[in-house]
C-alpha cells in the first residue's frame, strides 16, 4: 500500500461514525429514560445494539456490615435493579432493538469508562437535568465526571426527544490544530443525519482576546489542519459557554458538539473546563468527542 492510499484510508475513516453499540447508563429517572428513548431512535437508524447500564453502587455502610448482612442486602438490591431494568426494557420504543442489560457494583462514575471499552461501545448516551446541586446518580455533577473521562465520544440529552431529528449542529473549539480530528467526527456525525455543520470560535475579553490578526492566523492553521476552506464564525461575548449557547440559539441549532482533551479529562477546551460545565447548564443536547 503507498503513502498516498493509506492517506485516503484514513480520510475515508475519518468519515465515518459508527453507531452500532450504545451505552445508556440508567438511574431509573426521568432524565435517563429520556436519553434511552433517543438511544433507541439512533439504534433503529444505524441498526446498533443498545446495552442499558446499571451501577448498584453500594454504600459503604452496607459493605461495613458482616459478610452475610452484605450479601443479603447487595442481592436485595441487585433484585430491585434487575426488576426495573426488565421493566424499562419492555417500553414500546425499544421494541424490535437488540438489548444487552448489564448490572454491575461500581461507586465512582469514571469507572463507566471501563465499561464502554469492555463493551466496545461506540457512544454513551446519557440524560442530565442540567442544573447543579443535585446528588441523584448520573444527574447535575455526575453528569460532567463521566464526560470529563470518558474516552469515547458522550452525547448528552435534557429533555424528552420523540422525534430526535438533527438539521443544524455548531461544533465549538479553540481552533487549535489538535482539535482536527474532533472536527472530522462531528462532521461525519452530521452527515448521518444530513445536517448542516457550523463552526465557531468565541473571543472573550481578558487575557484570552485575540486579535483580528491573532484570529486570521489561527484560522488558517486550523483549516490547514482540516484540509478544507470553510467559513468559521468569530463569536464575542463575556464567557465561552454564554457565547455558545448564544450563537447555537441565533441558528435555532438542534446540538452543539466539543471537543474534550485525553490527557485531563474534558480540560483544555478553550481555557478551562468548559465542556463540564455545558455538559450541567446547555439546554439543547451536546456530543463530547475526545481530541
Amino acid at each position: 500500500m503507498t503513502s498516498q492510499d493509506s492517506s485516503k484510508k484514513e480520510n475515508n475513516n475519518s468519515q465515518n461514525f459508527e453507531m452500532k453499540h450504545l451505552l445508556v447508563p440508567i438511574d431509573f429517572s426521568e432524565c435517563a429514560e429520556y436519553a434511552l428513548e433517543v438511544a433507541a431512535q439512533l439504534a433503529k437508524r444505524h441498526d446498533a445494539t443498545i446495552t442499558i447500564f446499571h451501577m448498584i453502587g453500594v454504600s459503604e455502610s452496607i459493605l461495613s456490615k458482616s459478610e452475610l448482612q452484605e450479601q443479603e442486602e447487595a442481592k436485595y438490591y441487585m433484585k430491585l435493579a434487575r426488576e426495573k431494568i426488565k421493566m424499562l426494557a419492555d417500553k414500546p420504543y425499544l421494541k424490535g432493538i437488540n438489548l444487552k442489560l448489564l448490572l454491575q457494583n461500581y461507586k465512582i462514575f469514571e469507572e463507566i469508562n471501563l465499561v464502554a471499552e469492555e463493551q466496545k461501545i461506540d457512544l454513551i448516551v446519557m440524560g442530565s437535568h442540567g442544573r447543579s446541586g443535585f446528588s441523584t446518580f448520573f444527574v447535575g455533577s455526575n453528569t460532567e465526571k463521566v464526560v470529563r473521562s470518558s474516552q469515547i465520544p458522550v452525547l448528552v440529552v435534557k429533555k424528552r426527544h420523540p422525534n430526535f431529528t438533527l438539521d443544524i449542529i455548531v461544533f465549538a473549539c479553540n481552533l487549535k490544530p489538535e482539535n482536527s480530528l474532533a472536527y472530522q467526527k462531528a462532521k461525519a456525525f452530521a452527515n448521518t443525519f444530513g445536517a448542516k455543520l457550523y463552526l465557531v470560535y468565541i473571543n472573550t475579553m481578558g487575557v484570552n482576546f485575540l486579535s483580528d490578526i491573532e484570529v486570521e492566523a489561527r484560522t488558517e492553521q486550523f483549516l490547514g489542519a482540516i484540509g478544507e476552506k470553510l467559513p468559521i464564525k468569530i463569536y464575542n461575548d463575556y464567557s465561552v459557554e454564554d457565547g455558545i449557547f448564544n450563537y447555537a440559539k441565533t441558528l435555532m441549532a438542534d446540538l452543539v458538539i466539543i471537543p474534550t482533551h485525553g490527557r485531563k479529562g474534558i480540560a483544555h477546551f478553550f481555557w478551562g473546563s468548559i465542556g463540564e460545565k455545558m455538559a450541567n447548564t446547555i439546554k439543547m443536547p451536546l456530543m463530547t468527542l475526545k481530541i
